[in-house]
């Protein structure tokens, strides 16, 4: 390891240990400025990141009473977090007895993993390294020793060391050769031209509109819009014979249709 020149002012860390909780947390926002009495600059910081967090993940309003119950504060504390967040250029929209919502759009690093976080991360990459296609099992193998090199040693450590293995996949079946056409066609919104077999062996020509994909113990199962029914229907992967481009895009977008099959299949969405 290379030598700090003398007078040279130490290197900052990447991740520190937080005080509130197994949490890795890395240089970002100024956010613990004017702590209240009795909170630590960091432990404040790191609930402002928490709040961000929980505002992250959910699409519509919430009330501040939710996110106080979540976090575990008062509200009168939740409304004066989400008063330092606006302060400080956070997108927040919403007011008190009504509800708060993160304006989509608005980035914020991955600061903070926790020891739950990491085993959820780790043992979901795993699995995808098992069930994928082969470009897919290849990203998660990358993602995942991305993950690994950025944690600070011992958490390295206890990642690889992790108890939370995913095992063979138990039922035999058919190898799905169009997942990565399918995926393409998912991610580009394009039509797609597939010969389907029934149970019975029988062989039909659809031409569909992919909304997404279902991973099951036993198989997986595409979701789209079939233009002969005209209505959604489930394809199983492992009875799909072909697929190819069936050239243009599909006449309505991949996030209204999900949201209707949703509603048809009566799936909340997040």
């Amino acid at each position: 390891m290379p030598r700090r020149p003398p007078g040279a002012p130490a290197p900052r860390p990447l991740f520190h240990r937080s005080v509130t909780g197994p949490a890795w947390r890395g240089p970002g926002f100024a956010l613990a400025a004017g702590a209240p009495p009795g909170e630590t600059r960091l432990s404040r910081s790191a609930r402002l990141l928490d709040l961000l967090q929980a505002l992250r993940r959910r699409r519509r309003p919430v009330t501040a009473a939710v996110l106080a119950g979540e976090l575990g504060v008062s509200p009168r504390t939740l409304y004066r977090d989400v008063a330092t967040l606006v302060a400080q250029g956070a997108p927040i929209e919403g007011e008190a007895g009504i509800g708060y919502v993160l304006r989509r759009g608005f980035f914020l690093p991955p600061l903070a993993f926790t020891a739950d976080e990491v085993d959820a991360l780790i043992l979901g990459l795993r699995l995808v390294a098992r069930r994928g296609d082969a470009e897919l099992e290849a990203a998660a193998r990358d993602a995942l020793a991305k993950i690994e090199a950025v944690l600070p040693p011992e958490a390295a450590e206890a990642a690889e060391a992790s108890g939370l293995l995913a095992g063979p996949v138990t039922t035999p079946g058919t190898p799905t050769p169009h997942l990565a056409t399918i995926r393409r066609a998912l991610a580009a919104e394009a039509r797609l031209r597939l010969c389907y077999r029934d149970k019975a062996g029988a062989a039909t020509e659809r031409v569909v509109w992919p909304v997404a994909v279902g991973f099951f113990e036993a198989t997986e199962v595409l979701v789209a819009w079939c233009e002969t029914r005209g209505d959604f229907r489930h394809f199983r992967l492992d009875r799909i014979a072909s697929a190819e481009p069936a050239g243009g895009r599909a006449p309505r977008r991949r996030r209204v249709l999900l949201a209707d099959w949703r509603a048809s299949q009566r799936i909340e969405g997040s």
